[in-house]
């Protein structure tokens, strides 16, 4: 019904980024709305109108009457479910809005129950469960990976940030009772390096697509792989980091206190409310700290590569761009 319907505002690109997202400060702001925990609420039919109401205004036509806060509402809800590469809604685990809920329970869980050996595998494993889900859910979509490749990822991640803990937990028995609190971290961080890179292993093996200032496809690079995972490895725990290493030293000074020992029942959810507090600051800033599109200079591209650019395009293609994940 071409009739009902309206024209797009003349200028408005709904695909094109609301702040400059060049520098931190715009990406931070880009970040902040698409991870607002409030979106995971939204009910699928809600959801499922805010992807039609995107895909008719890339169409050039929207509802009449609709206003630009009513689709830059429905683009938001749109980024914050569905996958960038293949616009396929992503399970509600998996998503970045997800991030505070799901991290917040389980990072005030780990950082709780860290004195047992049994209680640090079975909290590491289901974090680590969580990460393979949301790995798979955030991968760059053009590089499809088979189940086997996501069993091992998962099994070798897991078993990464069991070692580390339950090794470093032995290690700790004699240490001063602070160091025992960031084993957790030490826990995190390890697996996040294993598990990032392996749910990814595709990109590695094969490559990313890239491509110049304009969008058009130049090749695959494995070297610009290396280079997006090595940066989404870096803001996973840069993520974590603030509320697991600052946690344990204001629950350490709080724990002294005579009505914290009359309330040992409520350290678990004081954990978990406070873990709450930092990741809601901490997944945006750590989604911001690079840019999506991810650029590599042509002089860092594998030499194959960079000589078919060279030879097609001359020197007009300094840099190539790729969607490095999150």
């Amino acid at each position: 019904s071409h009739a009902e319907m309206a024209t797009v505002p003349l200028g408005f690109n709904i695909d094109a980024p609301r702040w400059d997202q060049s520098t931190f400060l715009g990406r931070l702001k880009h970040f902040l709305t698409i991870t607002d925990p409030r979106t995971v609420l939204v009910p699928e039919e809600e959801l499922d109108g805010a992807k039609a109401l995107v895909e008719g205004c890339r169409a050039g036509l929207v509802p009449p009457g609709s206003s630009q806060e009513q689709l830059l509402y429905a683009k938001k809800l749109y980024d914050s479910a569905f996958h960038p590469d293949s616009g396929e809604k992503m399970n509600l685990i998996g998503r970045m809005s997800f991030q505070v809920p799901g991290g917040m329970a389980l990072t005030g869980c780990m950082l709780q129950f860290y004195r047992t050996v049994p209680a640090v595998v079975f909290w590491q494993w289901v974090n680590q469960s969580f990460n393979a889900i949301v790995n798979y859910t955030n991968r760059n979509a053009a590089s499809p990976i088979s189940l086997r490749q996501i069993g091992v990822a998962y099994v070798t991640a897991t078993g990464t940030a069991l070692a580390t803990a339950v090794g470093l937990n032995l290690y700790t028995k004699r240490a001063p009772p602070l160091l025992a609190r960031w084993v957790p971290f030490a826990a995190v961080a390890a697996a996040n390096c294993v598990n990032i890179p392996m749910m990814r292993q595709q990109e590695i093996i094969n490559g990313v697509t890239v491509t110049d200032g304009d969008n058009n496809e130049l090749g695959c690079s494995r070297r610009a792989a290396v280079k997006g995972i090595t940066q989404v490895v870096v803001s996973r725990i840069t993520m974590a980091a603030p509320g697991m290493i600052i946690l344990p030293i204001i629950m350490e000074r709080l724990e002294k206190f005579p009505f914290m020992q009359r309330i040992r029942v409520l350290h678990g959810p004081l954990q978990v409310l406070l873990c709450g507090g930092f990741l809601l600051f901490m997944v945006p800033a750590a989604c911001a700290l690079f840019p999506q599109r991810c650029s590599l200079a042509l002089a860092d591209l594998e030499p194959e590569l960079r000589d078919s650019i060279v030879a097609k395009h001359g020197d007009k293609v300094p840099y190539v761009y790729f969607n490095k994940g999150l």
